[in-house]
């Protein structure tokens, strides 16, 4: 194949991006690869048990069937692939729910990305009339799904290269739904934490911790790190946090946990750079949230505006303490 073949191919690719996405959510939606979890099943008796049309069922099933998603073992039967495997529920990552998100509220808002190109401001508040955190306050099935998926996410693989020897307590600043503080009380028994989020992730935080035996070494507490944090922390930490907002709210942030830090208190930031991360992510913030991916020259800057000293960089993670 010639240049411009292949170009013409990438860029069929790129169009039909959206078509397999949403083809996706709708196959998760109905439950599919849950119900296909025992072996494969025809598109008549998955239709039968979903209540979908089952001339359409099939349709979309071959069509996912041709990207990988699912296999075909015949005419009209379907299994699973390594792919699917990832989309049941409780699968590691939490795949189905990505999916879910992916395909309603973040959808419908990438429907309005001109909005955003020409004012600036996130097409999620135009689609739905709200921010985005506002919109979790007021939908709390949304609200669980979000903080399913984001908890459901791998630990940042940097937080293993910050020496936690000598920590007594541990504050996870907007540590959703607990999993990274149990990480690190799990590898630490020495360790007490405390993690600050609002009232729905704070609830799927008490139920994990208590499941993994670690709730009696974990404050709660419930509120916004807008108004204040939790004192008297040897660490802190930021975890995908500080890239959901704008500079002056991050400053925010960070102000109110150079206040709450105990003298000789280190500040950890997890968070992917702009010198490797990709694109992608910095545009899904531009479209929903208002904030966006940083270098990590920037998050420096960011750091040392807010009062402290840059103690450690590696890629993924920035330690600072106060100046």
């Amino acid at each position: 194949m010639d240049n411009d073949g292949m170009a013409r191919r990438r860029l069929t690719g790129i169009f039909s991006g959206s078509w397999l996405a949403q083809a996706c959510y709708a196959s998760v939606k109905l439950g599919l690869p849950d119900l296909l979890a025992a072996g494969p099943r025809t598109a008549d008796e998955l239709a039968a048990t979903t209540g979908a049309n089952p001339h359409a069922l099939l349709r979309l099933l071959r069509a996912l069937a041709t990207a990988g998603v699912y296999r075909a073992d015949g005419p009209r039967s379907f299994g699973l692939t390594p792919v699917s495997e990832l989309l049941r529920t409780g699968a590691p990552g939490a795949g189905h729910l990505l999916a879910l998100m992916q395909g309603e509220e973040m959808f419908r808002s990438f429907a309005e990305i001109m909005h955003t190109v020409r004012t600036g401001q996130p097409a999620f508040e135009k689609v739905h009339g709200q921010s985005f955190y506002a919109y979790l306050d007021d939908h709390p099935v949304t609200a669980t799904t979000f903080n399913e998926s984001m908890g459901g996410q791998p630990v940042p693989a940097a937080l293993s290269t910050c020496d936690l020897s000598g920590v007594r307590s541990l504050v996870d600043v907007g540590g959703g739904n607990g999993t990274l503080l149990a990480a690190v009380l799990a590898g630490h028994p020495e360790i007490r934490g405390t993690l600050l989020e609002r009232p729905d992730a704070l609830r799927a935080a008490r139920t994990r911790l208590a499941a993994a035996g670690l709730a009696d070494r974990v404050d709660f507490v419930e509120g916004s790190f807008f108004d204040g944090v939790p004192a008297g922390g040897d660490r802190y930490v930021l975890a995908r946090v500080l890239h959901n907002w704008t500079d002056p709210r991050a400053l925010e942030i960070l102000g109110n946990i150079r206040r709450a830090m105990a003298p000789g208190g280190r500040l950890i930031v997890l968070e992917d750079f702009t010198d490797t991360a990709p694109g992608l992510v910095d545009l899904l913030m531009l479209v929903v949230l208002e904030g966006f991916e940083r270098s990590e020259a920037e998050y420096h800057e960011l750091l040392r505006s807010a009062g402290f000293e840059i103690l450690g960089s590696r890629p993924g993670v920035v330690e600072a303490g106060p100046e």
